[in-house]
């Protein structure tokens, strides 16, 4: 450390060689110069305000971050802490100083908030180029399968089976595609819904995911049960979208039994978190992270049917909202998906934490 005494006019009256060495002049140069010579003009006035308080007695020490003008031009980053000696009539005396470079560590730090910069604007590129691909690739599909579908119909007498099967493989290809570039639009939105972040009742957004799902968990003799859950702050319609998805993955995922659905909520030291259990056909716990990726899928979708990005989605959602999401299983004994929502702040209390 560089330790110097330093006179209330801000002259250096003695210091160490290390305190030299950091600010990179000889003791007789800087002997010769008060400390605000050197200061870089940003940061001379906080250093002027920081030694009239310790003179004023407002408080016993103070701590910045500042640059020195070294020998040869450049700058060097200092943490310098002050601290002010009194007479014993309590009138000042001088000022002690310990310096310590830092400007490796300030330089690790812009440098890391360049890269974020970057990474915030090349996310926001993709996410842009995303949704614009995703939109303008649906009208040429479009026409690909409606000529499709023309052509079927207006020469299906004149075509043999081989040629219409053909045709039937197309149809299906520009279909799922159609599936496929839907789900990325709606996957590319979801970082774009910044707006509508309220107080929101869970209960209300799942049992609206219930009846968007009617038809399937009628067909399906699913039963869809929850403990009473809370309220968080997010944005409704994701949310809908949360609970939609991870509840028609667990439909479509079930077993011989018909599928058995429960939803619940535990307050937690982030918020609340949430679990989605069913009795399904589970998966290997090696596959818990792949999953949630854009388009991976454990199954065929003769087995299966499905884009494999309902997941994805659900990851992004509750990202979007500060949580995390994470899913426990075994093959044959069902799944467990997790997540946590930050809990309701406005005008409500934090949840208690368990055994807190």
């Amino acid at each position: 450390m560089g330790i110097a005494h330093t006179g209330l006019d801000g002259r250096w009256l003695l210091l160490n060689q290390k305190y030299c060495d950091i600010v990179g002049h000889t003791r007789e140069k800087l002997l010769e110069r008060q400390c605000r010579d050197l200061t870089h003009p940003d940061d001379l006035e906080m250093s002027l305000e920081n030694m009239r308080r310790l003179q004023a007695g407002e408080t016993r020490s103070c701590s910045v971050e500042m640059r020195y003008l070294r020998a040869g031009g450049s700058y060097v980053w200092v943490r310098e802490t002050w601290s002010q000696v009194r007479e014993p009539s309590g009138a000042p005396k001088y000022f002690i100083s310990i310096l310590e470079e830092i400007t490796e560590r300030k330089q690790a730090e812009e440098g890391l908030e360049q890269s974020m910069a970057e990474l915030a604007r090349s996310n926001a590129e993709l996410e842009q180029f995303g949704y614009v691909v995703s939109h303008d690739l649906q009208e040429p599909l479009r026409m690909v399968s409606s000529y499709l579908q023309l052509i079927a119909r207006r020469y299906q007498d004149r075509l043999d089976g081989e040629a219409n099967e053909f045709i039937a493989f197309a149809v299906d290809g520009a279909t799922r595609m159609k599936k496929m570039i839907t789900d990325l639009l709606a996957y590319s939105r979801v970082g774009k819904q910044k707006e509508g972040i309220a107080p929101i009742a869970c209960e209300t957004a799942l049992n609206e995911a219930r009846a968007n799902l009617e038809a399937p968990i009628t067909e399906s003799s699913a039963e869809v049960s929850h403990d009473p859950l809370p309220t968080v702050v997010g944005n409704a319609h994701l949310l809908v979208h949360l609970f939609q998805n991870l509840i028609g993955n667990a439909i479509k995922f079930h077993g011989k039994e018909p599928p058995r659905i429960h939803v619940s909520a535990t307050p937690d030291e982030q918020g609340w978190l949430f679990s989605v259990r069913d009795n399904g056909i589970g998966l290997k716990q090696e596959d818990a992270d792949r999953i949630f990726l854009v388009f991976q899928r454990l199954h065929t979708r003769d087995e299966y049917p499905g884009t494999g990005i309902g997941l994805a989605i659900c990851k992004k959602i509750v990202e979007n909202h500060g949580g995390r999401i994470w899913v426990e299983s075994e093959p044959g004994k069902g799944a467990a998906f997790h997540f946590t929502l930050p809990a309701c702040g406005s005008g409500q209390e934090k949840p208690p934490v368990p055994g807190g």
